[in-house]
């Protein structure tokens, strides 16, 4: 797939206006804190409609406006496509091909990007946390359901833990913990089976990618830890007896902190290099060449899953690289469109047929 057109309008700091790019390698330049994110950042957002950053929705909204939308016009399934993303006052409104959607995860079907951003390169050093989210928001883009199941498991787990809370005030209470035991086992199997299933197609993938960057020195494993025990190859239904026995196992400690100590929320994966743990013994170096990897296969996976080549947003992570990784990382994705920030035009790019945006107090000429 690729993005044929961008409007914005008072979107963040950008000048109202539109761009339109090429179907292979788009620089958008300039210096620091001009706007080159807030492009790459409009984009993401018809992933799903929330932001890589992390930004609260009434940050897309310029100062002094009450309304901001973004419009993208692409070509995805073998036809043109448009979505439309309006943010008013607290409220958001997606359109996709003139029909209003009752939800911004609509847009997850229509549109495939790939992000990669400073912040992935420590990937492999930040917390379970941050490792979930880059788990959560793939296994989200495989599939829409997925995104469903996600959100009701965490409704279902912020009521478990209110609850958790109020039975250390109101001990009477411990007798309708089990209300919600298997509903959050049931949806905390189906996000561990998609997870685990999800785990094991990107090994294979950022292994052969790990391999290529190293000059065929290191292997890259990629092990997922579940608190339940549950390993790949268990059925949705063996996970939820593994999820359901652990809770149950759990259910004093839970009581005793006020949290739901098992279950998704609570499990990691890690990267191991060489048979060492590259949060350890692996340097900065190794540590983002498994990140790039992870990504690379990120981006394989979701064109195998959609029979086409998602778009590639890479927000300043050239300049994070040194020549040999950033030559192997525009070798791997010329055959998508990418969209690349950077403080100045460096060889790697000008070579590249492409076009180039430089964005000034956010403005893009």
């Amino acid at each position: 797939m690729y993005v044929k057109k961008l409007q914005f309008k008072n979107y963040r700091n950008l000048v109202d206006g539109e761009i339109e790019p090429c179907e292979k390698i788009n620089v958008i330049f300039g210096n620091n804190a001009q706007g080159k994110t807030n492009m790459i950042e409009a984009l993401w957002l018809f992933c799903g409609g929330h932001s890589f950053k992390g930004s609260k929705e009434n940050e897309f909204i310029k100062f002094g406006e009450k309304f901001s939308r973004i419009k993208a016009e692409f070509f995805s399934q073998n036809r043109e496509q448009e979505a439309e993303i309006i943010f008013n006052g607290g409220k958001k409104e997606v359109i996709i091909n003139g029909v209003k959607k009752n939800s911004s995860a609509s847009l997850i079907e229509k549109f495939n990007a790939v992000v990669f951003s400073p912040e992935d390169l420590t990937l492999v050093k930040r917390g379970p946390s941050a490792r979930r989210r880059f788990l959560d928001s793939a296994i989200c883009r495989e599939k829409l359901r997925n995104a469903v199941v996600l959100s009701k498991y965490n409704q279902t787990l912020n009521q478990r833990n209110a609850l958790l809370k109020d039975i250390f005030r109101h001990p009477e209470l411990k007798s309708t913990l089990s209300i919600w035991d298997e509903t959050l086992c049931h949806l905390g199997a189906k996000i561990i089976f998609q997870r685990l299933s999800y785990i094991n197609k990107l090994q294979k993938d950022a292994e052969e990618y790990h391999f290529g960057i190293s000059d065929n020195t290191e292997k890259l494993e990629v092990v997922y830890f579940s608190n339940c025990s549950a390993k790949y190859g268990d059925s949705e239904e063996v996970i939820f007896d593994k999820l359901f026995k652990s809770l149950k196992d759990s259910k004093k400690e839970d009581e005793n902190s006020g949290f739901t100590n098992i279950g998704p929320h609570r499990d990691d994966f890690i990267i191991i290099i060489n048979g060492k743990k590259a949060k350890i013994f692996a340097s900065q170096g190794q540590q983002r060449s498994a990140v790039l990897s992870l990504k690379l296969a990120e981006a394989k996976v979701l064109s195998d899953l959609t029979e086409e080549k998602p778009v590639i947003l890479l927000d300043d992570v050239l300049s994070e690289l040194d020549k040999k990784r950033r030559e192997f990382l525009l070798n791997k994705i010329s055959e998508y469109q990418v969209f690349i920030t950077t403080c100045e035009m460096s060889g790697e790019e000008v070579l590249k047929k492409g076009k180039t945006f430089y964005v000034e107090e956010g403005k893009i000429s």
